[in-house]
């Protein structure tokens, strides 16, 4: 049995922690939605600015009163897909999550048209806290479908393209896979052998990567059919509602512009050399003529055998949040305390670390698989940050301004890992330790921004074949995987042929309503370090500035987080930053060889 300080805590989330409860909660969510549309549906087109405010601060509300239950099922199902309780809890809370939001799809059509029609009211002083919720739901205005038209779209989603993220989720979480590990073979389910592709043993690496992509093959026929159908469903609504093109629903939701990530994106491919200098480096010295990509995350080779237990990463990640910010330090020692997150390893346990804020109990709630290994410790840290984004984000902002793109989203993370990065360097003994350290945080870098990139121009590929008739089984999918990757990596590693398969594990492809899900780590990744160059020259004086963008939640738009801290981010010069302080870590990682 899992230690109860790696497992977390529910019952908090909740008035009463029995299943029958949380099945009325829902159940009452649903019927307050329909209350909240007879009430004002038809109606919105004669309001004014106040009784906007007023309908903005009714529906935070709601979301307060009922966030619990619906966070309580879908946290518990994460936890354990296999629990039956968990499963009913889960599938209850996916029906009236769909039939809350039929209730609401009004909602957003005539607050649009209402703004459409008296612009004006957008700068109105009543609604001034809501300013830029309302420009973003202006932005949608044009690609919005009458409101019998979305209730269909989440009609149809229920049993279509949720249903195969679904199955994938099921499909992973319940996956086992035998190994030969130290001479014995052994049964492991899919979060545990991913702890092996940080083996030191190097053929133990590679034959765990060999079995997982092998085993997970077989099944293609099943995830080429699911990620064609959520692909080819993402460019009938593209059609459907008019978008100028596959990825303008995403930039919406991220509340970006293309000028940015077309900057972004050049600014990536123009140093992939830069990517696969580093790899050659780690090569040299691990004693390789080449990288497999089985050593890409690797640990060299001369690196301590460190594991590290819970209590000794909670020390090492709260003291590293401390050392920045005191304040900070004791919210990331209280979600320990509060048991607000879940390390344990599992079978059925999601897999894969999030991070979920608990809006109305100004806090935040974490899954991971925790094996005490260094990657498990930056994990950590990296999931905390973004805890750190809601406790800040939650007491300065209603729920509606905490609608955070996910380009700004994965702030607090990164700068959280660069945290522990100090950390850790600062204690290292030895210069073997030191060159892991910075090993892993290169690789980070290097998986996050780089590899990342990949799958953008990946899913990129994917609609293009769709448009021009091409049919995507799943030799055509590894395909265009396998042209994508090579893109980025050239000859720099040497792979095995199982990782054409490679895209049947990514979870990211698979997600509903949510394309594009990779470019915003890529936008993170340069931020951050850009920033954390910042940081260094400025000391203290920078830490009200990152608590200040973490707190703003969604009420300003990334390119004016930004620019208060004076960075334009639609120049590609500003993102070279971020490759500049990866180049500075490469050159302290080449003065310890």
């Amino acid at each position: 049995m899992a230690d109860e300080a790696m497992t977390w805590d529910l019952s908090q989330l909740v008035e009463f922690d029995d299943p029958a409860y949380i099945e009325e909660r829902l159940t009452a969510a649903v019927k307050a939605a329909e209350e909240f549309r007879d009430k004002h549906r038809g109606k919105i087109s004669k309001y004014t600015a106040a009784k906007v405010a007023e309908l903005l601060e009714e529906e935070d509300r709601l979301q307060l009163e009922f966030e619990g239950a619906f966070k309580y099922a879908s946290l518990a199902y994460s936890a354990n897909m296999n629990d039956e309780v968990a499963k009913k809890l889960a599938d209850k809370a996916r029906q009236a999550g769909m039939l809350l939001g039929q209730a609401l799809a009004f909602r957003d059509i005539e607050l649009g048209k209402l703004l459409a029609d008296k612009p004006k009211i957008v700068e109105a002083s009543e609604v001034s806290e809501y300013r830029h919720n309302l420009e973003r739901i202006l932005q949608r205005v044009p690609y919005m479908l009458s409101e019998e038209k979305e209730q269909l779209v989440i009609s149809k989603d229920k049993n279509g393209i949720n249903a195969w993220y679904q199955l994938h989720g099921d499909w992973l979480a319940t996956r086992a896979f035998d190994i030969e590990v130290d001479g014995e073979m052994k049964t492991m389910p899919y979060g545990e052998i991913l702890s092996l592709y940080q083996s030191p043993d190097r053929n133990l690496r590679r034959r765990a990567q060999k079995t997982v992509y092998g085993e997970l093959g077989k099944d293609h026929i099943v995830w080429s059919s699911a990620i064609r159908s959520v692909c080819s469903d993402h460019i009938q609504m593209c059609k459907m509602r008019g978008y100028p093109s596959p990825m303008t629903s995403s930039l919406i939701a991220n509340d970006v512009d293309e000028e940015t990530i077309e900057a972004l994106m050049n600014t990536i491919e123009n140093n992939v050399a830069v990517y696969q200098e580093y790899l050659k480096l780690k090569a040299e010295v691990m004693g390789l003529k080449k990288l497999g990509n089985w050593d890409i995350i690797a640990p060299l080779p001369n690196a301590p055998d460190k594991k590290y237990t819970w209590d000794e990463s909670r020390k090492l990640v709260v003291e590293a949040y401390s050392d920045f910010d005191e304040e900070s330090g004791e919210w990331m020692d209280e979600m320990f305390e509060k048991r607000h997150i879940d390390g344990a390893v599992r079978n059925g346990k999601r897999s894969g670390a999030f991070c979920s804020t608990w809006f109305s109990g100004k806090s935040a709630y974490i899954l991971q698989s925790f094996n005490g290994t260094m990657s498990d410790v930056f994990t950590q840290a990296h999931e905390l940050g973004h805890a750190l984004h809601a406790y800040l984000g939650s007491r300065a902002q209603k729920p509606s301004n905490y609608e955070i793109g996910s380009c700004v989203a994965e702030t607090g993370s990164i700068f959280g890992e660069l945290l522990l990065t100090e950390k850790l360097l600062a204690q290292a003994e030895s210069k073997e330790l030191k060159q892991a350290i910075l090993t892993s945080v290169l690789d980070e870098f290097g998986e996050a921004a780089f590899q990342v990139s990949t799958r953008t121009w990946f899913e990129t590929m994917l609609y293009e074949a769709i448009e021009d008739g091409e049919y995507l089984d799943g030799d055509k999918v590894s395909e265009l995987w396998l042209k994508a990757r090579d893109r980025m990596y050239g000859d720099s590693v040497e792979w095995l042929d199982e990782l054409k398969w490679w895209w049947t594990m990514k979870l990211h492809f698979y997600i509903p309503r949510y394309r594009y899900y990779n470019y915003p780590y890529v936008y993170a990744q340069l931020f951050v370090y850009a920033m954390y160059r910042l940081y260094k020259e400025e000391g203290k004086e920078f830490v009200p500035k990152l608590k200040a963008l973490l707190a703003a939640g969604s009420s300003k738009s990334p390119r004016n987080l930004a620019a208060e801290i004076g960075f334009d981010i639609t120049k590609e010069e500003f993102w070279q930053k971020g490759i500049e302080q990866f180049k500075e870590f490469v050159e302290v990682f080449k003065e310890t060889l």
